[in-house]
Order: C-alpha cells, then sequence, then structure tokens
C-alpha cells in the first residue's frame, strides 16, 4: 500500500491518533511548544500537519505558518482546527518530491519521516536544511517504539535530520524522541543577556 493510500485510510475515521483526546498527545504538544527557544517565530512550517491541532498551537507562536499533509481529509480537518488563525495556510504536499518555495526560522517535523524510504528521508533532510534560515530551528518529535507502517526508524530519522546541524536541546522517554537543531547554537539565557 502506498503511503498516500495508507492515509487516505486511516483518515476515513475522526481524529485517527486521537490527538484531541490522549493525554500521551496533549503532553507531547505541551513538550514541543515549551522547548521551542524562541517566543515568536516570522514564518514557520509543519510537516504532516495532520488535523491540525498542533497547528493550532503553533499559529499562536508564528506570524505565519504553513502546514503540509499528504491527505485530503486530515487538511480538512485541519482547516477547522486553525480558523481562528489568518495565518495559517495549509496545502496538501508529497514530502520531498512537493517542496515551497522560501526559508522558514521554525520547521516542525512531527512524525512524518519515518514513513520515507532511506533515500527519500535523505532527500528531505537535505531540502529541510536549505529551506531553514541561518538561526531557524528545525524541530522533530518521532514516537519511538517500531510499528507496521514505518520505513525507517525514528533514529534514521533523526540522525539524518541531525547532519550538519547544531544540536539544540533533545528530549526522550519509553514514548518519544524529540529532538531541535540550527545551524549555530542557541541559547535564550544568551539572547536574554542573562549569560
Amino acid at each position: 500500500m502506498s503511503t498516500a493510500a495508507y492515509f487516505d485510510a486511516l483518515y476515513q475515521q475522526p481524529d485517527p491518533f486521537h490527538y484531541r483526546s490522549r493525554w500521551y498527545e496533549a503532553r507531547k504538544r505541551a513538550l514541543t511548544l515549551a522547548c521551542l527557544p524562541r517566543r515568536r517565530y516570522a514564518c514557520g512550517w509543519e510537516l504532516g500537519c495532520s488535523n491540525g491541532v498542533l497547528t493550532a498551537a503553533l499559529a499562536a507562536r508564528c506570524d505565519a505558518l504553513l502546514g503540509t499533509d499528504i491527505s485530503a481529509d486530515a487538511l480538512a480537518d485541519a482547516a477547522v482546527s486553525t480558523r481562528a488563525w489568518p495565518q495559517v495556510r495549509l496545502e496538501r504536499a508529497t514530502h520531498p518530491q512537493d517542496w515551497p518555495s522560501g526559508r522558514f526560522d521554525l520547521i516542525v517535523v512531527s512524525e512524518v519521516g519515518y514513513y520515507l524510504p532511506s533515500s527519500a528521508l535523505q532527500q528531505m533532510a537535505r531540502q529541510l536544511r536549505h529551506s531553514l534560515t541561518d538561526d531557524g530551528l528545525l524541530l522533530a518529535c518521532h514516537w519511538r517504539p517500531p510499528f507496521d507502517a514505518a520505513r525507517s526508524t525514528t533514529e534514521d530519522v533523526h540522525g539524518a535530520l541531525s547532519e550538519h546541524l547544531v544540536e539544540v536541546f533533545t528530549y526522550q522517554d519509553a514514548d518519544l524522541l524529540l529532538q531541535g537543531w540550527s545551524a549555530r547554537a542557541t541559547s535564550v539565557a544568551a539572547w536574554e543577556g542573562l549569560r
């Protein structure tokens, strides 16, 4: 089954990952938002925006935000989730084939990378580095246990994304791996003149 067909089938049910009802998902969103080193971002991009629950939370921190997903049904749900945020633009896209123009100071890769085979994952990682501004943040959060639909491991995804970037933070537990990278080291305390 192709990746597009997999997600088309999955999104025939409402909120298939239970983003709105599971504490695991609410906690993961809170961790993601807490790890963002800046209060605001000029231009963000969320790959794999799904039904837009995280997208709406990110919109509160971004002047402009692009959300992309492979599933039209997911994007229809995302439009409802983000209707209060006029700075959000949603597009159907298959990555790494479909790629937006411009550069972003925040790129969030949520549960996307492990659906790609190794060659596509490497290509996507290279393209993401080129789409990231010099002072931008690339954040990735992935489920750690293996599952049948995965084509790459979480470690493979995060390893590919980390090449040629400086690690800003890492959080992991038995369930998830959350990491952020930038082209150069960052410090919230330094930005605020505390050191």
